[in-house]
């Protein structure tokens, strides 16, 4: 067998289970890639000694018998993971240095079936950012390319998405807290699952925003989404908003028969100044789980246009308070400080020179919206708003809707240094359609299903009913098998 790096999940996990290829040979494949790929800039601590020892490890146990799905599948883990032992700086300048002692619970449930760490991925500085330019390690590049120019992967987990479209991993983990899987996932072509809040334990993530963070897989096919997924998930006594349920044999769930699912159409989605090529995408997609004996309504989430401003004073006000612990005391960086300096300058310095100035910016929003005379003008009124969006979801399932199709992001991927030199508004826009569902704590999938006019991909999101995961992958995989995505990026890195 040969480009060992090229192959999914599924593929080589059932070469493993033949026999027709070692953990040790797949690891070296996407090694090798990863090698020649550096004008990525996707991975940013390399771990190969610890992947090859991982591998070996992994091969005995197949040959034991004692082959979890995941076993000696090499993938890439997002720096927002801490990994015992292994560098893990959320794409900042404050944790520089930083060796966590301990593993984070979905990286931890990975290893422990057998998955092989590569290394760790670039991605925006603390999740903050939608096209990887907010990173202490520089930004990482997609794949796909449109002449000369250099493309967005798309943020924050920019670095997965690189390196699952590039082959130098065979699935990634990520991070989704406004949009940061499922929109890099449309902009590379991969396929990215946000899962119901409490379906990941939060715990030994980097948090950026509390109550809207959640892990997820980034893969190359919805079939493994589906296997990566249950691997990761799981209840953790150690986070509290972690869910006591049992975690259901995705993969099996999966049938891709949606005949007599009622699929929804938000008309609130349908937005001024949207490119026609997405909206013809989106038509095309329901016609396709049309044909697939879905129906297809059209339905009414009224409260979506207050989603993003909402967002955009929760997730600044958990992350002012969330980022008050880095300060140089305990780990990470520390400015030098002048002579006759004290603990106050020693903070001021080490925070200004720490963090980024998309993290500076969202910090000082937080910290405004969470200040006397503010709080309940902005932040209990957001609050507010999010309770509404919840309950239009709950209503549409209420009436019978079992899944939302809508367009992952407004475009397909943008030239870096395109959307970071104008007003940054304008980048926050690109969450327009992934941040209700992190608002409602729902589980949504971005699932690539065509090329633009330029030859880029573009993707579609499914948001499926709370913690049914599972319905939701097999109305994916029907649309996946309908619009046959088989494109990758030619090669030029």
């Amino acid at each position: 067998m040969t480009d060992l790096n090229t192959l999914g999940l599924a593929e080589a996990r059932d070469a493993l289970r033949a026999r027709t290829t070692t953990s040790k040979e797949l690891t070296a494949a996407c090694l090798k890639a990863i090698e020649g790929a550096g004008a990525l800039n996707a991975f940013v601590h390399h771990t190969p000694e610890i992947a090859m020892e991982q591998a070996a490890a992994a091969d005995a146990r197949i040959v034991e018998g004692d082959a979890p799905a995941m076993c000696g599948l090499p993938i890439g883990i997002k720096d927002l993971f801490c990994t015992k032992g292994v560098p893990s700086q959320a794409g900042s300048r404050i944790l520089e240095g930083f060796l966590p002692e301990y593993e984070s619970t979905v990286s931890g449930n990975l290893l422990g079936s057998g998955a092989v760490m590569l290394g760790k991925l670039n991605m925006d500085e603390f999740a903050m950012g939608s096209s990887n330019e907010t990173s202490v390690y520089g930004n990482a590049i997609n794949p796909w390319k449109v002449d000369e120019r250099q493309l967005t992967p798309g943020g924050s987990s920019g670095g997965s998405a690189a390196a699952v479209a590039a082959d130098l991993c065979l699935a990634a983990t990520g991070t989704d807290t406004g949009g940061s899987i499922r929109q890099p996932a449309a902009f590379t072509g991969t396929v990215g699952i946000k899962p119901t809040y409490g379906r990941c334990s939060r715990w030994g993530v980097v948090a950026f925003a509390s109550s809207l963070d959640q892990a997820g897989p980034m893969t190359k096919s919805v079939r493994d989404a589906a296997i990566m997924l249950e691997t990761m998930c799981g209840y953790d006594p150690k986070d509290s908003t972690s869910a006591d349920l049992a975690v259901p044999n995705f993969e099996a769930l999966m049938t891709g028969d949606i005949r007599g699912k009622k699929i929804g159409l938000p008309k609130e989605y349908r937005m001024d100044g949207m490119p026609a090529e997405i909206d013809k995408l989106w038509a095309d997609g329901a016609d396709m789980l049309r044909d697939a004996g879905a129906e297809i309504v059209d339905i009414s989430l009224p409260h979506t246009k207050y989603a993003l401003p909402a967002y955009y004073v929760i997730a600044p006000a958990e992350a002012s308070s969330n980022l008050a612990r880095y300060d140089g005391v305990r780990y990470g960086h520390r400015a030098t400080l002048d002579a006759g300096d004290g603990i106050t300058e020693m903070y001021e310095k080490t925070r200004a020179e720490g963090f980024g100035p998309e993290v500076q910016r969202r910090v000082m929003i937080g910290t405004y919206v969470l200040s006397a005379g503010f709080y309940d003008a902005y932040y209990n009124r957001a609050r507010r708003v999010r309770t509404l969006i919840k309950k239009d979801f709950e209503d549409v399932f209420a009436a019978g809707v079992d899944a939302i199709l809508t367009p992952a992001t407004p475009s397909s991927a943008f030239g870096l240094g395109e959307m970071t030199d104008v007003d940054p508004v304008q980048m926050y826009l690109n969450d327009v359609f992934t941040v209700t569902v992190n608002m409602a704590g729902l589980p949504g999938i971005s699932v690539p299903v065509g090329l633009d006019s330029k030859g880029l991909p573009m993707g579609l999101q499914l948001i499926g009913r709370p913690w049914e995961e599972g319905d939701l992958l097999s109305s994916a995989y029907a649309l996946e098998k309908a619009a046959g995505f088989v494109a990758k990026p030619t090669k030029w890195w």
